[in-house]
């Protein structure tokens, strides 16, 4: 093993195949700071790949009688606007709201500012239709806080206790914990980190979203669960939670999206898994119809555990004589390619003069957007920073993870369309002037007034959920 990658972060993968003991392979330090390193016993933040906890608590809480997937939310969400979504519609992503994170970063929020799952929920509340056509598929995180708030209406209890109470312990999850406050301390707990030129940094956020997010978690306890998942997969035509709840055709192809689970069925095996990055995390979950798991975490912001847990798999199925380590070994030396800081700006990096083309509002988001002009450029604005956009058709521009859609010409600009990658269709409109004057250069260091804006940007695709 390069003695080098041994003091950087690195991940916890494993192989269990049916009937045999597991393979295990940890490399890095789950602490730089203290240089431990990771083990068995390290916990990870495994971000979305915690749906499938928090779905598989809300078909439970269908057999139990204290609701019906087919159900109204709004009946157990009384702030919920949009009246004729329903459970199984938030489970599958089939709901139409959109990602309350991603209508945060509209309003600036930074990267190191503190926000609740109550926060993002009320983003939720302020949507008053759907963002795509009924039955159209839109990953969104928001539609698995609000499970969670379902769940604790029901049960009259918290996330984490229900979690506890009918999953952790009787599977002997015992290192596994949903996180509900950033205060809380998690035993075992690495830390995540990214590489930049002047070393390695922190990538953790003071935020908490049970539901989707901010499950920590063991290998060996993933593993665990995989095992009762696969004692509940009826037989190989069937998928795991399907005789409740149907498996519906995702972002995705050929991927269908069911109780918190990606399924390929077009594969010579059936499997499902799930993704999850956050906060500089990265984890994945494999499990096919015969019962082979496959399980990657990571706290190298670098790694992308979806694409080694998918080099395992391939491994394994195209080389069946090699040794199960050997599998292993060679998918864990994959790196994902550091991202680069693209097009994204700080506002007082450049003292270049801006033509000011104004201040826009959505009743579906908060704070207010500013355009400007620089030469042939357009740039939107958040609290201070901006991005540059790109130009891809007459009225189209792209940014960091959206789309940007303008009526007409830019210098007589009324309003425009943003669509972001889990929020689309948010209509922009012109705020009154209030006298706001062009934006000119700046004295050095110091930023041009106005101009929300933040660093914090829409999250990825769902695989990166």
């Amino acid at each position: 093993m390069n003695a080098a990658r041994d003091e950087e972060p690195g991940l916890s993968l494993l192989v269990h195949r049916p009937g045999e003991e597991p393979t295990l392979l940890h490399t890095g330090l789950a602490s730089l700071e203290h240089g431990l390193p990771i083990g068995p016993d390290t916990t990870f933040n495994v971000g979305s790949v915690a749906k499938q906890i928090t779905a598989h608590l809300i078909l439970l809480a269908a057999h139990d009688d204290l609701l019906r997937l087919d159900q109204q939310a709004a009946g157990l969400l009384p702030r919920l606007q949009i009246s004729d979504v329903t459970v199984a519609d938030l489970v599958t992503h089939r709901s139409g709201i959109r990602d309350a994170e991603s209508l945060l970063s509209l309003a600036g929020f930074r990267d190191l500012d503190h926000y609740t799952a109550d926060d993002l929920r009320t983003l939720a509340y302020r949507q008053h239709q759907r963002a795509v056509p009924e039955g159209r598929f839109l990953y969104s995180n928001t539609n698995y806080l609000l499970l969670a708030e379902i769940l604790e209406t029901v049960y009259r209890s918290t996330l984490p206790d229900l979690a506890h109470r009918y999953l952790f312990d009787p599977l002997d999850m015992h290192s596994t914990h949903f996180k509900s406050d950033p205060r809380h301390v998690i035993p075992g707990a690495a830390s995540a980190y990214r590489a930049t030129h002047h070393g390695w940094q922190h990538t953790e956020t003071p935020v908490t979203l049970p539901g989707p997010g901010t499950l920590w978690t063991t290998i060996g306890d993933l593993d665990r669960w995989l095992t009762h998942l696969h004692r509940d997969w009826p037989h190989e035509h069937q998928l795991p939670g399907q005789g409740d709840l149907d498996y519906q055709p995702s972002d995705h192809r050929p991927y269908f999206y069911g109780p918190g689970l990606y399924a390929d069925t077009s594969a010579e095996r059936t499997a499902v898994f799930h993704y999850g990055h956050e906060q500089g995390f990265s984890a994945a979950t494999h499990l096919d119809a015969t019962g082979l798991r496959v399980i990657c975490l990571s706290n190298n912001a670098d790694i992308a555990a979806d694409h080694i847990t998918a080099a395992v798999v391939r491994g394994l199925g195209e080389h069946p004589e090699r040794s199960t380590g050997d599998v292993l070994y060679q998918a864990s030396a994959l790196r994902q390619k550091p991202k680069g800081a693209g097009r994204y700006q700080q506002a007082h990096g450049d003292h270049s003069p801006h033509n000011e083309l104004g201040t826009f509002t959505c009743d579906q988001a908060p704070g207010s957007l500013r355009l400007t002009r620089n030469a042939d450029a357009l740039h939107l604005w958040r609290r201070g920073t901006r991005d540059e956009l790109t130009q891809t058709g007459p009225t189209t521009y792209t940014g960091n993870g959206y789309t940007l859609t303008v009526a007409g010409r830019t210098d007589q600009l009324e309003g425009f369309t943003l669509d972001l990658n889990r929020a689309p269709g948010l209509a922009y409109v012109r705020q009154e002037s209030r006298g706001h004057p062009p934006l000119h250069r700046q004295p050095a260091g110091q930023p041009p007034r106005l101009g929300p804006a933040g660093q914090r940007q829409p999250s990825p695709p769902p695989q990166e959920g």
